[in-house]
């Protein structure tokens, strides 16, 4: 556009001087060319002055009142800022603006939607990115200090829990639904595996115990083996009768047992002791940091695997949140009035450093760089300055011209 600019102005310069004499002699056509172009070179060199005097001087000479935008950049900083403090950072102003604004609802359109590629790739892209970033954190963190400091968390976390009320209501719930019948069965099932796993050391204490007599006279191996068919009956009744007494006391002591831990101080005691042994215990230190171990490796490798892995996970994970986004509008509401506050109390908090920072960067920009920038960004709109004012400029010749003329 500088080009084009320019090239009008020696245009009508050239025209000016080859009509001149044609205008004194010729037909008064010329007359009104000459005028014309006179009026247009004026115009144009009167813009190319004004457009440039805003960014340098002209031809290179210091003319007072030129360079205009090199020679303020610091009062066109403070008053970029100012401008920005006034009309874009005011709570009122960031208030306002947000509550037209849905940004839950946009929020899972961007998070659903996909109307062309670049939006999976975007997603795909902070996916992956975060999962990265993950797997970054994870690795370049110290693994026995964080290990302990989860550690301390969970553990503080457990302290607080009255683990005893909490267990009581579960076994009494368990019990409600017999839930607990198969758990009583399998223990019977694993008492009469282990019976017939450790016979032989049942006759042998069997074998210790009785008198001398009975064994020289070979009774004791009878009596262990009554006594172990009498176990292995109990055993079976116990199994497939429901209803048989000693399963009823088993039941009764699970019933008392999780009253018990609801309801009696000295019970409930004795769990948070033991609750409070077992989180002080190194063993168990020791086995939280094997299995934190296995967890932060498990997170990496997860966190890398760029298809079936936590990225795939957290696209999933998204698209959920998206689709909960759009349709929940008590959910829409209350992200709405959070990103609200936020927004406004980042321009109450810190509007002032932001204004300040546009305001310092500007100033710490040289004259060559914020003359460039700004040129760049409106130039050729001024260009069109410089055109407007050669062919306005040639008008306006011609018709004080055609006026005169008439005088």
């Amino acid at each position: 556009m500088r080009w084009t600019a320019t090239g009008l102005l020696a245009a009508m310069a050239g025209v000016f001087f080859s009509t001149h004499a044609l205008a004194q002699t010729g037909h008064p056509a010329w007359g009104y060319v000459n005028a014309f172009a006179e009026a247009a070179m004026v115009g144009g060199l009167a813009d190319w002055f004004a457009v440039t005097a805003l960014f340098r001087h002209p031809l290179g000479v210091p003319i007072p009142h030129t360079a205009i935008i090199p020679s303020n950049k610091d009062r066109i900083a403070d008053t970029m800022a100012q401008f920005l403090r006034e009309n874009f950072l005011t709570p009122a102003v960031v208030a306002r603006r947000m509550s037209s604004m849905n940004v839950a609802r946009a929020i899972g359109d961007f998070l659903v939607d996909s109307p062309n590629k670049s939006g999976d790739d975007a997603r795909s892209r902070i996916t992956s990115g975060a999962a990265e970033l993950l797997a970054e954190v994870l690795e370049s963190l110290d693994p026995q200090r964080l290990g302990n400091q989860v550690r301390s968390g969970l553990g503080s976390q457990l302290a607080k829990i009255d683990v005893s009320p909490l267990a009581g209501r579960m076994l009494e719930s368990a019990m409600t639904d017999q839930r607990h019948i198969p758990l009583i069965n399998g223990f019977i099932r694993w008492a009469g595996l282990t019976l017939e796993d450790n016979e032989e050391t049942v006759r042998e204490i069997i074998h210790n115990r009785v008198a001398g007599v009975l064994r020289w006279a070979g009774l004791d191996k009878t009596i262990s083996s009554n006594v172990l068919d009498g176990l292995y009956k109990l055993l079976a009744e116990v199994l497939v009768n429901p209803d048989h007494p000693l399963r009823g006391k088993v039941e009764e002591g699970l019933h008392k047992l999780s009253q018990d831990l609801q309801h009696d101080p000295e019970t409930r005691e004795r769990v948070e002791e033991m609750k409070r042994d077992l989180l002080q215990n190194p063993a168990v230190a020791e086995w939280w940091m094997g299995v934190w171990e296995r967890i932060r490796l498990s997170l990496i490798r997860r966190a890398r695997e760029s298809d079936t892995g936590l990225g795939m996970e957290m696209r999933n994970g998204l698209a959920d949140l998206g689709h909960a986004l759009k349709q929940d509008e008590r959910l829409q509401v209350q992200i709405n009035r959070f990103a609200r506050r936020t927004a406004v109390g980042v321009a109450t908090r810190y509007g002032s450093g932001i204004v300040t920072l546009v305001s310092e960067t500007v100033k710490r920009w040289d004259a060559t760089t914020i003359t460039g920038r700004i040129e760049s960004a409106v130039g050729r709109d001024l260009q069109f300055i410089r055109i407007n004012g050669t062919l306005v400029g040639g008008l306006v010749g011609m018709t004080l011209h055609f006026i005169v003329s008439f005088l």
